[in-house]
């Protein structure tokens, strides 16, 4: 009997999918999930912040990543990776507006270089939620700016004005949120993409475990950040969420 392997599956049993990851510690479950499992032995694992994670995806430098939501938009063809992404049900605790005054006076907004996502977020909030027509600027001072990821922790209680971004969408639209989703740029084998959701099922299952070694940071609680503050399951509500966050994001 003679037996024949897809061509599509033949050529990625014999080269490494090129999966980009976020370096952030909202990742480390996932990453957690892949190292201890056998599907890393056929991924070539790249940690990234998440607009190069997008580039990476964008450009074919990568098969597949945890890319922010946004980069979809400019994706002519994309697949949604197993049923996990970064996301929250209310406050994220880790994507904000900072701000040197009250949000109803602030005429300027600094972007963030390292997220996409969390830039139009905003810019969505500004426009449908406070109902603001602000500058938006991508270098200097500004009245208020975009801060995403490790960055902000412990942050909140040394700046006048903070507004977290998941907190904000859940008010504009009662709807959760995902910040970034696992996105191929291509069809991927079944049996990759079961062995890969498994390990991200894993991973997230237990994401106290990664906490043992991480810095120190005064005023924040990974336990409550990782378990309470994150929502990792790509809900029917969440994808209402982004296909909700694209529209908007092409009327900016």
């Amino acid at each position: 009997m003679i037996i024949t392997i897809h061509p599509i599956y033949q050529h990625y049993k014999m080269e490494k999918i090129k999966v980009s990851a976020v370096s952030y510690t909202n990742t480390l479950p996932f990453l957690q999930g892949i190292k201890d499992s056998e599907v890393i032995e056929e991924i070539d694992l790249m940690l990234d912040y998440p607009s190069e994670c997008a580039r990476k995806v964008l450009e074919n430098e990568a098969d597949m990543g945890i890319i922010p939501i946004a980069a979809i938009s400019k994706m002519d063809t994309y697949y949604l990776v197993g049923d996990y992404c970064i996301g929250s049900k209310d406050y994220v605790d880790s994507v904000f507006i900072f701000s040197n005054k009250p949000i109803e006076e602030v005429d300027t907004l600094l972007l963030d270089k390292q997220s996409r996502t969390s830039n139009g977020l905003a810019q969505i909030l500004l426009k449908r939620y406070w109902k603001r027509d602000v500058e938006i600027v991508s270098e200097g001072e500004a009245d208020a700016y975009v801060l995403i990821g490790d960055r902000t922790f412990g942050k909140k209680a040394t700046v006048p004005y903070v507004y977290d971004l998941g907190h904000y969408w859940k008010e504009l639209t009662g709807l959760p949120f995902a910040f970034a989703a696992w996105v191929a740029n291509k069809k991927l084998p079944d049996e990759f993409l079961r062995k890969f959701n498994e390990a991200l099922k894993d991973g997230v299952s237990r994401p106290s475990d990664v906490i043992p070694g991480l810095p120190e940071i005064p005023g924040f609680d990974y336990e409550y950040y990782l378990n309470e503050s994150l929502d990792y399951h790509l809900t029917g509500e969440k994808r209402k969420a982004i296909d909700l966050y694209l529209k908007w994001y092409k009327e900016l």
